[in-house]
């Protein structure tokens, strides 16, 4: 389009030059139009009298508002710009200004303008095509952040709280998977209000999870097993390849079912197994007919999970019965200066609530629970809440105990503490617990992959986590240089006695040699240390005196002010929480490998004790090569025995079970609101 520009004196309009302008609908955009324009001028009047030339740049304008500006074109009377632009347009009515100016550095000299009127004349067909394929899918809307999350069942009536079964789900691989650039993919599973997600895998055209975990199933919940595959591309950008139903109401108990199912098409397919296993030992009461209370059924709980011959199949090792006898001293949320008061009590991915007591700040509760337990390194955790209507409850304390630390059959008075075991809260909860498990199941189920927490929390940045986590790094760094300068210095002769001391040892040592003596001298190690404990001449618990932990987000949220630091970060937020979340593991490996040592958990010195005894004896006994063609002949076999084998190594499911410092703190802290009996030991008792 090619039409006059108008310079407007006080009553004339003058038209000069033409603007040469193209103008035309794109559909690439959702909106009605878009102005795409590539401009010249040509014979621009002179504005710098004395050399002759013009500065000009262009303006674009949609009802006074500039939505565009051309760069500056110099000393040129014909300027070429040759720029393109887009701009969506949310009505085809709308009229374009455009605008020329010569550009000095005082003030710039109008030269003329047009306005575009000619987008009304387009036709509809002149407005292309936009295919879109719509797939109206099921999607959950009741998951809200917060506390809520973790007290779905509120309104339930305790009758239906107890599962009668365990879905236990594989997720093992997707198949013929479009291989569309960049992203990640991963697949959600929904069983009523149990929910949980997968890793994320790059996309690929057969990714391999590999990971099981299990969903509860309720008698009273008809709802289908709902598998959904999502593809993420950046932060925002979500597309559902695919949602599939599975009636698990037909399953057939203890029968392993392999499921492939087709997602969209050309999104390829799902592989998962799914076994439904009967459950045993769960169960409400009041307290005086507690199951392990009456001696013929404590009997039968003992020659269950004690005196059984092992099977290497069993799912639970044991039991755990929980009496909620009352609480003390509740903070008062009404305006009565009352509360109403429940205790939810949370084993695993496992729950369950005792009912609601109106109106008192010091409830009665006298009810028993009993959990079978998968794994005898878990916690249980005891949280109070305010009952508040249909809104979401109030948080009044909680506490968490280690099932190892439990003292069978004892009353104990427990002070209650904020979320995440911070620091002490109003009131306190009396309870009496009670554990049966098997050793030689708990022993073999620690080398097998830990259950997969449905309920946990995303993680974010957090600038003091990053932090702590720095320098628990720094703190084992400085540990291993400080060993190192150590052994430095017996090559350096500082001490004589020591060095030549060292020498011979060394000299020992490499003349008799032997593979075996690897774990033997680590065996010693733990030994020596247990020693040191028990004799009084050594705490390992000093180091975590001055370890913070607790309020961290509460003390953010009330510095809205400072966040100059926060603000720089947030463009590299993905990164920096990849760096806080390795700096964290790196921190854990190092703290759980020196709680192994400090026999922080005796049960778990213990067994590494057993198995590098174990390792010594066989290393001794039988030759290097025969162990290691042992073991390469079950890795490489491994899969063609059991196609859907879960991958696992034994050394770090086993490390997951030691506490970390952090975690060490928090069990310390809980432990010290025991007010009377001795239910909760100090983990490194």
């Amino acid at each position: 389009t090619s039409l006059p520009l108008t310079r407007w004196h006080s009553d004339d309009a003058i038209p000069t030059r033409p603007l040469s302008l193209h103008c035309l609908p794109n559909s690439q955009h959702n909106r009605s139009s878009t102005c795409v324009a590539r401009h010249s001028l040509a014979d621009l009047p002179f504005i710098v009298f004395h050399l002759g030339t013009s500065d000009p740049y262009v303006k674009f304008k949609i009802e006074g508002k500039q939505f565009y500006k051309s760069k500056v074109v110099y000393k040129d009377l014909n300027p070429r710009w040759n720029e393109s632009f887009s701009h969506p347009l949310r009505d085809r009515e709308y009229n374009i200004e455009v605008r020329v100016y010569d550009k000095n550095r005082t003030s710039d000299d109008f030269m003329g303008s047009i306005i575009l009127l000619h987008f009304r004349d387009y036709k509809e067909d002149d407005m292309g095509v936009i295919i879109v394929d719509v797939c109206l899918m099921f999607r959950d809307a009741t998951i809200k952040k917060g506390p809520v999350g973790i007290f779905q069942t509120l309104q339930v009536f305790l009758r239906n709280q107890m599962w009668t079964g365990v879905l236990c789900i594989t997720l093992v691989e997707g198949q013929d998977m479009p291989q569309c650039g960049q992203g990640d993919i991963y697949v959600r599973f929904r069983l009523g209000d149990q929910k949980y997600k997968s890793k994320n895998l790059c996309i690929q055209p057969n990714p391999q999870w590999r990971e099981q975990f299990d969903f509860n199933q309720f008698e009273d919940n008809q709802e289908p097993l709902q598998v959904e595959m999502c593809s993420k591309r950046g932060r925002k950008s979500e597309e559902s390849w695919g949602m599939l139903e599975v009636d698990v109401s037909t399953l057939t108990v203890n029968e392993k079912q392999l499921y492939s199912y087709m997602l969209n098409p050309g999104k390829g397919r799902v592989v998962f197994l799914i076994t439904l296993r009967s459950v045993w030992g769960v169960s409400i009461s009041d307290i005086e007919n507690a199951t392990l209370s009456k001696p013929d059924e404590k009997d039968e709980v003992v020659e269950k999970f004690v005196r059984f011959s092992f099977c290497t199949c069993i799912i639970d090792i044991g039991i755990l019965q929980v009496g909620v006898i009352r609480a003390n001293d509740l903070p008062a949320t009404d305006i009565n200066g009352k509360s109403n008061a429940l205790c939810v009590i949370e084993l695993g991915n496992s729950k369950l609530q005792t009912h609601t007591v109106y109106k008192n700040v010091n409830p009665e509760w006298k009810k028993s629970f009993t959990f079978p337990i998968k794994d005898i390194t878990d916690v249980v955790e005891l949280t109070v809440f305010d009952e508040n209507g249909d809104k979401a409850p109030n948080f009044l304390g909680t506490v968490a105990i280690p099932l190892l630390t439990v003292k069978n059959g004892q009353e104990i008075t427990l002070l209650l503490k904020k979320e995440k075991l911070g620091s002490a809260s109003k009131g306190s909860i009396t309870l009496v617990l009670e554990v049966i498990y098997n050793k030689v199941g708990a022993s073999v189920k620690s080398f097998q992959p830990k259950e997969a927490k449905l309920t946990e929390e995303t993680i974010k940045f957090n600038k003091k986590v990053l932090a702590q986590s720095i320098y628990r790094v720094r703190k084992i760094s400085t540990a291993v240089l400080s060993t190192l300068q150590y052994i430095k210095s017996c090559f350096q002769w500082e001490s004589t006695q020591r060095s030549l001391i060292a020498f011979l040892i060394f000299l020992l040592t490499v003349w008799h040699w032997e593979l075996f003596m690897l774990p033997l001298f680590l065996l010693l190690l733990i030994g020596w240390n247990y020693f040191q404990l028990s004799t009084g001449r050594a705490s390992y618990n000093q180091d975590l005196v001055n370890m913070t932990i607790g309020d961290d987000e509460e003390e953010d949220e009330k510095e809205p002010g400072k966040k100059g630091l926060i603000d720089k970060i947030y463009m590299v937020q993905e990164v920096v929480l990849a760096v806080q979340n390795v700096l964290e593991e790196i921190a854990n490996i190092g703290e759980r490998v020196k709680n192994i040592f400090n026999w922080s958990v005796p049960f778990l010195s213990c067994l590494a004790c057993l198995v590098l005894f174990v390792a010594a004896a066989l290393l001794y006994l039988i030759p290097l090569r025969y162990i290691v063609l042992i073991w390469g002949i079950n890795k490489f076999t491994k899969k063609l025995r059991n196609p859907y084998s879960i991958d696992s190594n034994e050394i770090l499911d086993f490390l997951k079970r030691v506490p970390s410092d952090v975690q060490k703190v928090r069990a310390e802290r809980s432990c010290q609101g025991v007010i009377s009996g001795a239910g909760c030991s100090a983990l490194s008792d």
